[in-house]
C-alpha cells in the first residue's frame, strides 16, 4: 500500500485572516463546506482572537455555527488563551491551535509577549483542554528565519517544540514564515529536532515566496514527517511577516505528493473545485 500523507487544510483561518476587505460569512462558509468535500481530516477554520487585531476573523463563531458537519472531519480553531478556547469550544470547535514563535522577535510581534510568557499563556489552556478531551496542536512560527532577529538556531526551535510537547500539544506544526528556507537548511533544522522529538508528532508549514516549499517538503518526507500544512489556492500570508505572499498552495502539495506515490486520500477534483472558488475571494480585493 502507498505510504500516507495528511493534509492539513488552513487556508480557511491562515489564508483568509490575511484579506485586506471584509469576506462574508457565508462565503467563508461555503469555501469551508467545499474543502469538508475533498477528504481531508483536518480543516482550520477560524481564529477566536481580538478583532481589534484580526478584523477578518471577527465572525468566528457564526462561521462555524453555519458549517456542515462530515463525519470524519475535524474542524480547528486557533486561541491565543483561555479566554479564546472557551469561546472557540463554545462555538463548536472539534479541536484547538496555539500559535508560538522560536524567536523573540516575531513572538513580541505577533503575540505581544515573550517566548517564555507564551509558554505560560498555553499551560493552563491545553491543561484545561485535556479535561475537556479536546486536543491542542501548537504552531512554532520562524523555525529558519524571523522579519526581525534574522537567522534562528535550530537548537532554538527544538526548545520551543520540546516545551509546547511537554505541555501537552499532540502535534508540532513547524513553520517556515518566510519560505526562505532551503533543503540544506530544513535538513540542518530537522537533524536537530529529530534528533530529540518523533517525526510522528511533527508537521511542516511551508511558505512559498521563493518557490522552495515543494523541495523542501520532499526534504520533510527523508525525515518521516507525513503531515503538511497547505492553503488552498495558496491563500494568505503573515501579516507580520513582511515578504511572505501565501502558504503554499494545498492542490500542489497535493498533486505532487501523488506524483511521488504517496496517499493523501483527497478528491483532486473536489480540491481544485475548492481552489477555483478560493481565488474568487482573494480576487474581489482588487475588483
Amino acid at each position: 500500500m502507498p505510504d500516507r500523507v495528511e493534509l492539513f487544510e488552513v487556508g480557511p483561518r491562515d489564508g483568509l485572516q490575511n484579506e485586506p476587505d471584509h469576506i462574508p460569512t457565508a462565503a467563508k462558509i461555503d469555501l469551508i463546506d467545499r474543502l469538508s468535500r475533498v477528504g481531508f481530516g483536518r480543516i482550520e477554520v477560524a481564529s477566536f482572537v481580538s478583532p481589534r487585531w484580526v478584523p477578518q476573523m471577527a465572525d468566528a463563531a457564526d462561521v462555524l455555527a453555519g458549517l456542515t458537519r462530515r463525519d470524519g472531519v475535524s474542524f480547528t480553531a486557533l486561541t491565543p488563551n483561555l479566554v479564546g478556547y472557551d469561546r472557540a469550544i463554545a462555538a463548536g470547535a472539534d479541536e484547538i491551535a496555539v500559535f508560538a514563535s522560536a524567536s523573540e522577535g516575531f513572538s513580541q510581534s505577533n503575540i505581544n509577549c515573550s517566548i517564555s510568557e507564551s509558554l505560560g499563556r498555553f499551560a493552563p489552556l491545553v491543561a484545561r483542554a485535556r479535561v475537556d478531551k479536546v486536543q491542542v496542536r501548537a504552531y512554532v512560527s520562524c523555525v529558519v528565519e524571523c522579519p526581525f532577529d534574522g537567522p534562528v538556531a535550530p537548537d532554538a526551535v527544538l526548545s520551543v517544540a520540546s516545551a509546547l510537547r511537554d505541555i501537552g500539544c499532540y502535534e508540532l506544526s513547524l513553520g517556515d514564515t518566510l519560505g526562505r528556507a532551503d533543503q540544506d537548511q530544513v535538513s540542518a533544522l530537522l537533524d536537530t529536532v529529530c534528533g530529540k522529538l518523533p517525526a510522528r508528532i511533527l508537521a511542516g508549514h511551508f511558505h512559498d515566496t521563493f518557490g522552495q516549499a515543494i523541495a523542501n517538503i520532499e526534504t520533510s518526507l527523508d525525515y518521516g514527517l507525513r503531515v503538511f500544512d497547505g492553503a488552498v489556492s495558496g491563500l494568505g500570508g503573515c501579516p507580520y511577516a513582511p515578504g511572505a505572499p501565501g502558504n503554499v498552495a494545498t492542490e500542489m502539495v497535493n498533486a505532487r505528493l501523488v506524483a511521488l506515490g504517496y496517499d493523501t486520500g483527497l478528491n483532486s477534483v473536489a480540491l481544485n473545485d475548492a481552489a477555483k472558488f478560493a481565488k474568487t475571494l482573494r480576487t474581489k480585493r482588487s475588483r
